[in-house]
């Protein structure tokens, strides 16, 4: 977890960050929200398929094993507008963790989950996708430490 003092901050930490992982760079940020016009099974298959010429068929089954692992098979035919917080959060997730050797990075992910009180949900989430994945790191303000269970004066 990386937390700022600041917006301009944290935009110059994330700008460096994004640049030095491009390759493998899974984000989850309100930046790079859902194509709003597809479903989100689509979503999340356009990366395999762009990525790894994976085939529809192909990148359909991975994406259904993957929401069905998340306990969210029932959003796979859903668009962006009909999707609660967490529905969206899972799908943009599923979006990052498909990307090869994923470096996931979540931006102020309670600024897309703005009902939630902590961050277990987030960390419940993670735990479902850590074989997937290679790193995961959040980047958040310091005022929200808290809400992921790091003290207020924890140093970053």
């Amino acid at each position: 977890m990386r937390f700022f003092e600041s917006e301009e901050e944290l935009q110059e930490k994330l700008r460096d960050f994004i640049a030095a992982h491009k390759a493998r760079l899974g984000l989850v940020s309100s930046e790079a929200p859902l194509i709003s016009n597809l479903p989100v099974w689509s979503n999340i298959a356009l990366i395999p398929q762009y990525h790894q010429n994976m085939s529809w068929h192909d990148a359909r089954t991975q994406i259904d094993r993957l929401l069905h692992r998340l306990g969210m098979a029932s959003i796979a035919e859903k668009r962006n507008p009909a999707l609660t917080r967490e529905e969206r959060f899972c799908a943009m997730l599923l979006r990052a963790v498909v990307v090869r050797e994923a470096v996931v990075v979540l931006d102020k992910p309670f600024s897309i989950l703005t009902n939630l009180r902590d961050g277990n949900f987030l960390m419940h989430l993670l735990d479902k996708v850590d074989d997937l994945i290679a790193e995961a790191h959040i980047f958040d303000y310091s005022w929200a430490k808290e809400r992921y269970g790091v003290a207020a004066d924890a140093e970053d």
